[in-house]
């Protein structure tokens, strides 16, 4: 198999981009042109190879390919116009950005509380993604054909700590790859109210979108997905609240807000799903806490939520890799509280 970028200078002056040149072999004769290209060229995924099907950016023999699904033979020769990655619409923006690990194929950030990770309605700046297109600049070589950061998993906005972010779509794919695959660990720890019996269990409860509130989750909402939480009570506070470790084995939207609240433990602050003021104020009085520590844990402004490590494969190097943080101060002073 020939596998090469043009060295055309002119080539790729008229195209805009790169010009990937293959000569099909043996192992791929028979398949579909999207599965074969995607497994020739680990660089595109098969969504995008599909793309640049449906632009005409793929040719066989000379011809342009024109479906996706046309069974290709051994020894066809096939060129790729990959054009430049167009600039993607979130402005860049010189946001502070706590990095633990960078190279030239991911970041590991630890995200800070109250930060979003995507623009969207009412928050079109000063995102994750905005934060990241000004420190990336010209480090990132496009995902799916655009100058953007690959989100591999995404954070609550008031949810703390680690987040992998891809700069190019062959670590992008891989990552997701794993996360698919449940192989990519992530550890978070919660304070909930009061103390889950059994200390120790998996929650496999399916979630979808609540039918009443878009903005909530719930195992009775629509398009259910499989979820599961394995979670481990690593401290007590008398009987009124406890620090829960929670690892994930899928990565559904408020997962483990949704799931500990399922379990009668709802994550002290959550606006969302957390408990009512009253229930949380009753229990702290019941384990005897002072009136100005009842009301500073109540006023918690957020869920008590931070992910706290990270475990996952190198997609260049397939070396493992794995990060730790520490929770934020306001996590930490509310654990300080709850220890007098």
């Amino acid at each position: 198999m020939n596998d090469l970028i043009s060295d055309d200078p002119a080539e790729e002056e008229q195209s805009g981009g790169e010009v990937l040149e293959l000569t099909l072999p043996e192992e791929q004769a028979g398949q579909r042109a999207d599965k074969a290209l995607a497994a020739l060229s680990p660089e595109l995924s098969r969504t995008r190879i599909q793309a640049l099907i449906e632009e005409g950016q793929v040719s066989i023999n000379g011809d342009a390919l024109g479906s996706a699904s046309r069974k290709l033979e051994a020894g066809d020769h096939v060129r790729i116009v990959m054009p430049a990655p167009v600039p993607s619409v979130p402005a860049a923006e010189n946001i502070p950005l706590d990095i633990v690990y960078e190279d030239e194929d991911l970041l590991v950030i630890n995200k800070a509380a109250g930060m979003v990770v995507h623009p969207g309605a009412g928050n079109w700046s000063g995102t994750l993604v905005n934060a990241l297109l000004h420190h990336c600049a010209d480090s990132l070589s496009g995902i799916g054909g655009v100058v953007r950061p690959g989100i591999v998993h995404r954070l609550d906005k008031d949810t703390s700590g680690l987040m992998i972010v891809a700069k190019n779509d062959k670590a992008h794919r891989h990552l997701a790859a794993q996360l698919s695959e449940r192989s990519l660990s992530r550890t978070y720890f919660a304070v909930v109210l009061g103390v889950p019996m059994p200390i120790k269990g998996v929650i496999d409860q399916p979630i979808g979108r609540d039918k009443v509130s878009r903005l909530k989750m719930s195992i009775r909402g629509t398009n259910l997905r499989d979820a599961r939480t394995h979670y481990f009570v690593t401290e007590r506070y008398g009987e009124a609240c406890s620090l829960v470790q929670c690892q994930l084995e899928t990565g559904r939207t408020h997962q483990i807000r949704v799931h500990m609240q399922l379990l009668g433990y709802p994550l002290v602050g959550d606006p969302l799903y957390g408990p009512q003021r009253t229930a949380l104020s009753s229990k702290l009085k019941k384990a005897g806490y002072e009136t100005e520590i009842i009301e500073k844990i109540c006023n918690f402004s957020r869920q008590a939520l931070h992910a706290a490590a990270i475990e996952f494969i190198h997609p260049r190097t397939e070396t493992a890799l794995e990060f730790e943080i520490e929770p934020p101060e306001d996590f930490c002073n509310l654990l300080k509280m709850l220890e007098e």
